[in-house]
């Protein structure tokens, strides 16, 4: 091997580096273990709250010495800030957290551009483009113009009704025509996704989590949002989907309301009444009762008092001469709003009231009520001051040391203030303080107008929710609304489990792979397992590097990698064997194995790292981090197999040293065999044929158990203090959530929880609504005086309640779908393409194709079969899309193994009625078996010690391993040998001929 010593210099750089890159991990982990210690010191257990008091502690430790040097290396130094910028990233299922992609509504962007046009022909576009969004891939806004068309008639784009307004006056005419208008609608648009990216940046960046990460998802509205670390999950989706639409209103005093509601109480006693006794009134207000009530929280109308169906429900009538109407449970607030948008109510209004809005308040500390205010709105339901004139907001405390919010205003925003609280002063009224449709504080003005633009709101605040609410007035409204269409939770004690269970797979199986090399190959195996070690060092080290994201699934990939490292190096050893049985010197045969196995390494590491390639392509979240670390494994194997083995093996040789590459018992396995595989190719296709007509036979009866990834809806995995009956526990949940599905998930104790109830919407209403009713109705199940908060963030110090939580949109889920299949089509489509181009002969990309569809088909009949009884998860996600993209590429690495040694001897020696292709499979068969038997043992160290969570997704790999090594012998090249026969026989004939004739 020529210039030895610039790999050697570059290798100790390599090492020298991954070491650097990984010793900010170490760092940052030793000083966030003594932060815990504090907290744990400083917080007893018996404190109430003490979970999220703790954690407050950790925090403030870490922002404390956040600048303090943690780390000197002589040359340079490193704060504790700095360090954590560098350290390996943990992935949602390593350290818990959130992940969710948020969906900018284009449809209120158009609203918005249209300056809420009640345009007929624009509103009925924007109603059928909802419904055609359901079913299609197409941008949202591409979708309105094609429902627009469809519908128009003589209206236009450019009318004054909808774009050609005051809004879009410098850019839309009415002169233009549609085609003109539709770029630069589409450009508005985009304009205003990107302002929400960079709202909602801004806002992720004064969180205060470490490491987060948002994207754009291509240009569908679609942005990512990665939080590790983040535990207050409520806390985190009210950031995100907060329009921080801030606005000023003028409120109607207690009294002035209050003689209509008492004629609202009297003529709904009238109505109740009579729908209790089911007489038969109007026709049109019994079926708009009936609509009304529907989403109400009361079981029926008879639930209601009958004496005063109003004021019944009110908990406490509101301070004379206040803004506080009356105060209401939570949840009685459907009730409410259901009987004050009943049209018969709303006729009731006097001329005073007419443009009156009625709104609610922030729950404060008692969350269980919450006041009804009165609004005074307008024609144009535009308040007074909005939220656009703030330039400042700062936390700060009000007079009682309470947290609050302090704005500034603009010159345009402080004049109007000033008028508007002079007018308040004068006449003894209050100002609502109104974000996102919910009053914050509605206070009366004591000291006259109120100038410069300087205002406060308060409104009993958590410190977090006054940081929250000045950091999204800081930053600004999002121009839409954004709804979260997918999402994961993870708790960070089941980040820590997967750590455990992680790290344990990892290490057994390394051991045993070491073990194994040193077994087989004796003092050659220690050369392997010594570039095995460098090489996990390696990945690492890129990892940390690179900023790249740890995840559960990219540590199965790491250990994948283990396995199928130690392919290069039985390939190598195997070629060296064979050139020393030919009777070649050790420099020699050492020289020469290296080089004949270089070929199949390569061919073998770029057809897997093309299918890793097109699943990081397709792939989100942690299907990426395991396609990132199975790329990053097969970069650093090729160096390390070729380049550092070779420097042990020629540095042992060079001392003049005898290296045998076999154990005694190992010395003569798999020598001189001679098994006749194509004579038994009737027999395998028979045996696969029957295999796959019952495979296929169970997908079209029985199915796949396909998960809320590709078919939508809300999953939970919950964990109890003592085992539970699933069964139990679906009759139980089906009152509250419809027809849910209720599985074991790993131990007894534990279960996964998944429902399609109200899918469809969006909102932290409907995500607190699904959460009250099962905490509602697993109490009984849990621990004593586990609390909801608790039973929501994964319950205290025990660690019982929801574990982690996830949810999909059925839109999101037809895309991930559509991604899933295209990304398998690709993967096929891609490895045809480049066996065609390396091995010239379409005959060998059939066989290989055909093995995979043999394989992939084996791998979904065998779920599908199975998925009933198996006692871990089997459903079918993004985990099993990877897992079958995995197993492409693992067939191909071995057939293209096998068809690299046929085409090398048939070229040497000719066809010979397939004579020579049984020569080339046979003396594969070692490499074969010892590779497929090490990632084996890999892959059960993952799926017995590697967490419940990835126990489906290893389950499929071990299948297709062994259907793999299976299909690359008795299907692939089979398949390659009949369709090349006849072909094959003529050519090498012709081309021996030609050889005797020069000779």
């Amino acid at each position: 091997m020529q210039n030895k010593g610039l790999i050697k210099l570059f290798a100790i750089l390599f090492g020298i580096v991954s070491i650097y890159q990984l010793s900010f991990t170490f760092i940052t982990n030793k000083v966030e273990d003594k932060a815990e210690t504090f907290a744990i010191n400083k917080i007893p257990e018996s404190t109430e709250g003490y979970v999220v008091k703790r954690e407050v502690e950790e925090t403030r430790y870490l922002d404390s010495i956040g600048n303090e040097t943690v780390f000197d290396v002589g040359v340079a130094s490193f704060t504790y800030n700095e360090a954590k910028d560098k350290e390996l990233n943990k992935g949602l299922d390593l350290k818990g957290g959130i992940n969710v992609i948020l969906e900018i509504s284009v449809k209120d962007i158009l609203k918005g551009l249209a300056n809420n046009s009640k345009d007929p022909v624009f509103n009925k576009a924007l109603a059928n483009a909802d419904k055609a969004s359901k079913n299609s891939d197409k941008p949202y806004v591409d979708l309105f113009f094609q429902e627009f068309e469809a519908i128009k008639g003589d209206a236009k784009l450019a009318s004054p009704d909808i774009f050609a307004n005051k809004i879009l006056s410098e850019e839309i005419n009415f002169q233009m025509s549609d085609n003109e208008v539709k770029p630069v609608i589409r450009r508005k648009v985009d304009e205003s996704i990107v302002s929400a990216f960079e709202v909602l940046r801004k806002r992720i960046d004064r969180f205060g989590v470490t490491q987060p990460n948002i994207q754009r998802l291509g240009t569908t509205g679609r942005i990512l949002v990665e939080l590790p670390g983040a535990k207050d999950i409520n806390r985190v989706k009210r950031l995100l989907q907060s329009t921080a639409q801030l606005e000023f209103w003028e409120t109607f005093k207690n009294e002035e309301v209050m003689q209509y509601l008492m004629q609202v109480n009297e003529r709904l006693r009238t109505i109740v009444k009579t729908s209790s006794k089911q007489e038969e009134p109007q026709q049109e207000d019994a079926s708009e009762i009936d609509s009304l009530l529907a989403d109400a929280e009361q079981d029926s109308l008879e639930s209601v008092g009958q004496a005063n169906p109003l004021f019944d429900l009110a908990v406490a009538p509101g301070a004379q001469g206040g803004p506080v109407l009356m105060s209401f449970a939570t949840k009685d607030t459907a009730q409410v709003n259901a009987y004050l948008n009943m049209r018969e109510i709303k006729q009731l209004l006097p001329a005073e009231l007419q443009n009156a809005r009625f709104a609610w308040s922030k729950p404060g500390a008692n969350e269980e009520v919450i006041d009804l205010y009165a609004l005074k709105s307008n024609r144009e339901d535009q308040p007074p001051l909005s939220g656009g004139v703030v330039v400042d907001a700062q936390q700060t405390y009000d007079q009682r040391g309470n947290p609050a919010v302090s704005m500034q205003m603009d010159g345009k925003g402080a004049k109007i203030w000033e008028e508007l609280t002079g007018k308040a002063y004068r006449e003894g009224n209050f100002i609502a303080i109104v974000l996102d449709n919910i009053v914050y504080s509605a206070p009366g003005v004591t000291s006259g107008p109120i100038s410069g633009g300087n205002s406060e709101i308060t409104g009993q605040f958590t410190l977090n929710e006054a940081i929250d609410l000045a950091n999204v007035l800081r930053a600004g409204k999002l121009p839409a609304s954004a709804d979260i269409i997918q999402s994961e939770v993870v708790g960070p004690s089941l980040g820590q489990e997967a750590i455990n269970s992680g790290m344990m797979s990892f290490i057994i199986a390394m051991v045993l792979v070491l073990l194994w090399m040193l077994f087989y190959y004796g003092r050659a195996g220690w050369f392997a397992d010594v570039a095995l070690i460098f090489n996990i060092v390696l990945i690492f080290g890129v990892l940390a590097g690179l900023g790249a994201v740890l995840t559960l699934p990219g540590i199965a990939g790491i250990v994948l990698t283990i396995g199928m490292s130690v392919d290069a190096n039985v390939l190598i050893f195997e070629r060296i064997k064979e050139e020393l049985s030919k009777g070649k010197g050790q420099m020699q045969a050492v020289a020469d194995g290296f080089g004949n196995a270089l070929s199949s390494i390569l061919d073998a590491n770029i057809t897997t790292g093309l299918t890793a390639l097109i699943l990081f392509i397709f792939g989100t979240g942690p299907i990426q981090g395991f396609a990132t670390t199975l790329m990053i494994g097969i970069a650093t194997s090729l160096f390390t197999a070729i380049f550092i083995t070779r420097l042990l093996v020629d540095w042992y040789i060079g001392r003049k040293k005898s290296l045998q590459f076999a154990t005694g018992i190992t010395k003569n396995l798999f020598r001189n065999v001679n098994i006749d595989f194509l004579a038994k190719r009737k027999m395998s296709y028979t045996i696969s044929g029957v295999i796959l007509i019952v495979a296929v036979g169970s997908l079209f009866t029985q199915g796949l158990n396909q998960g809320v990834d590709f078919v939508g809806g809300r999953s939970y995995q919950i964990r109890f203090e003592h085992p539970v009956n699933p069964t139990e526990l679906a009759t139980e949940l089906n009152d509250g959530l419809g027809s849910v599905e209720v599985k074991t998930f790993g131990a007894a104790n534990q279960v996964k929880v998944t429902t399609k109830y109200k899918v469809d919407e969006e909102g932290t209403e409907i995500d607190r609504e699904i959460q009250d009713i099962l905490y509602t109705t697993l109490q009984k199940h849990l621990p004593e005086g586990l609390s909801e908060s608790e039973f929501v963030s994964g319950g205290d110090s025990k660690q019982y309640g929801i574990m982690q939580s996830v949810k999909v949109g059925p839109t999101i889920a037809d895309d991930i779908k559509r991604n899933a299949i295209w990304a398998i089509v690709g993967s096929l489509i891609v490895v045809f393409l480049y066996i065609l181009l390396r091995f010239r002969k379409w005959q060998f990309s059939i066989g290989a194709v055909a093995a995979v569809f043999h394989d992939v088909l084996i791998v979904l009949g065998v779920f599908s079969l199975t998925y009933k009884f198996m006692p871990f998860n089997m459903e079918i996600d993004q985990a099993f899309i990877a897992a079958i993209l995995t197993v492409i590429g693992y067939s191909l690495n071995d057939t293209v193994v096998v068809f690299d040694r046929i085409r090398e001897i048939t070229s040497e020696r000719g066809w010979k009625a397939g004579q020579n292709i049984n020569l080339a499979i046979n003396s594969t068969l070692s490499r074969t078996l010892n590779t497929s038997l090490t990632t084996l043992v890999v892959l059960l160290a993952i799926f017995i010690f590697g967490g419940e969570s990835i126990r489906g997704f290893m389950f499929a790999l071990i299948v297709g391993v062994i259907v793999g090594t299976y299909s690359s012998v008795f299907i692939a090249t089979p398949i390659m040998f009949d369709t090349l026969k006849n072909k094959g026989e003529n050519v090498l004939k012709k081309k021996e001929e030609e050889t005797e004739a020069e000779k």
